[in-house]
């Protein structure tokens, strides 16, 4: 069975797909996460910010967006300095905004997972992709998410990055049919609806 094939150039890529694409998630604080590395990734590649994961944790107090919202004043000049991080004044000051912005979220909606998981009813979408090429860049989901977020002070959330945190957070199901983590994450989308339905 072939993996899908953006996950075959790296071993940073090639964990990340076999452990957490795809995989349904409800914790704010890794929700918050993928919010802030996928914004990092915006016009780069993905294993560049998989390979500077724990350097955005060191730098960024592992996510707390809580710890984040309550800095007065980000020093955005040290953290630049930082060349573990990828060092975009834009991107490194939209972690605290986007913090300020996820407290007012959860305060509003209860936690980050009730506020993004309701462009998908709180279950996963499950596709049926042939091959890579299948794999759609945005949705309509990912299009209204976006236009939610930046409603709400979010920035680097454009309809593609929506997208793509979509897919990190498990909201939809694209790994290729033939892929072996086609059917486990089938699995676990069976799972939530379960539990919905409960």
């Amino acid at each position: 069975m072939k993996i899908c094939q953006w996950a075959q150039h790296s071993e940073s890529e090639r964990v990340y797909h076999d452990t957490e694409w795809g995989v349904p998630t409800f914790d704010d604080q890794a929700i918050f996460e993928f919010i802030c590395l996928e914004g990092a990734q915006a016009g780069l590649n993905w294993r560049l910010i998989l390979e500077k994961r724990q350097a955005y944790r060191d730098a960024f107090y592992r996510f707390d967006f809580y710890q984040l919202a309550a800095v007065a004043e980000p020093n955005i000049a040290e953290i630049m300095a930082n060349h573990e991080i990828v060092r975009n004044r834009l991107k490194v000051a939209s972690v605290f905004t986007n913090a300020k912005a996820a407290v007012t979220l959860v305060e509003q909606y209860g936690s980050l997972a009730k506020a993004l998981w309701q462009f998908t009813d709180g279950v996963p979408i499950v596709n049926q992709h042939q091959s890579d090429a299948d794999v759609a860049t945005a949705t309509d989901e990912s299009r209204a998410m976006s236009r939610f977020l930046k409603k709400r002070g979010f920035k680097f959330v454009g309809e593609t990055i929506c997208y793509s945190l979509m897919q990190a957070l498990g909201m939809v199901n694209d790994h290729v049919v033939t892929c072996p983590r086609y059917q486990p994450c089938c699995e676990l989308a069976d799972s939530v609806k379960a539990h919905t339905q409960k």
